[in-house]
């Protein structure tokens, strides 16, 4: 099964270069949707995904209706702090999908509501408590939700235990 991360409309280069790590890290595919509000050749983005852009699998894509032209929208879930259900009540290791979608909206006012109401049984959200803060960062809310989709698929792929290189240090820890 193949992850994928998609942006609506993001606005803070720091948070999508954070996010680009993330899915570099977990070969997850990173789905931008335009119109985005910075440059991807924006030093603060480079920075925040450091040496890993060129690693990321990353996909552009003029508008949200050209996003949902590509995808089936049955293995799409919108992460909204609006939905009617937790994140952890989702299969997502649902083999019956080759891929599945996870779509963030933007930092400022999310997603829009025909786009939530149309896909409302797909709709997931992480509980934190409102009164407090407004939301979550988006950086931290993909990081969340992409590691409990790759906790509940056995974390295929991905590296589990890493092994030092013959160090001294590494000797010492029997690593």
């Amino acid at each position: 099964m193949k992850n994928h991360i998609v942006l609506y409309k993001p606005l803070m280069p720091a948070n999508t270069g954070n996010i680009a790590r993330t899915c570099a890290a977990t070969n997850t595919t990173l789905h931008l949707i335009e119109p985005l509000g910075f440059s991807t050749d924006d030093k603060m983005l480079k920075r925040a995904g450091l040496d890993y852009w060129h690693a990321v699998d990353i996909e552009y894509h003029a508008s949200l209706e050209a996003f949902l032209d590509i995808v089936n929208d049955k293995s799409l879930y919108l992460i909204t702090k609006f939905a009617p259900r937790v994140y952890t009540e989702a299969n997502l290791a649902d083999s019956s999908f080759s891929d599945q979608y996870f779509i963030f909206g933007k930092e400022t006012t999310g997603l829009p509501i025909e786009f939530m109401e149309r896909y409302k049984e797909q709709c997931l959200r992480i509980p934190m408590n409102d009164q407090h803060v407004r939301s979550l960062n988006l950086s931290n809310t993909a990081n969340i939700i992409i590691y409990e989709a790759l906790r509940q698929q056995n974390f295929q792929g991905l590296e589990k235990i890493h092994h030092y290189d013959d160090t001294q240090k590494a000797n010492q820890l029997n690593w």
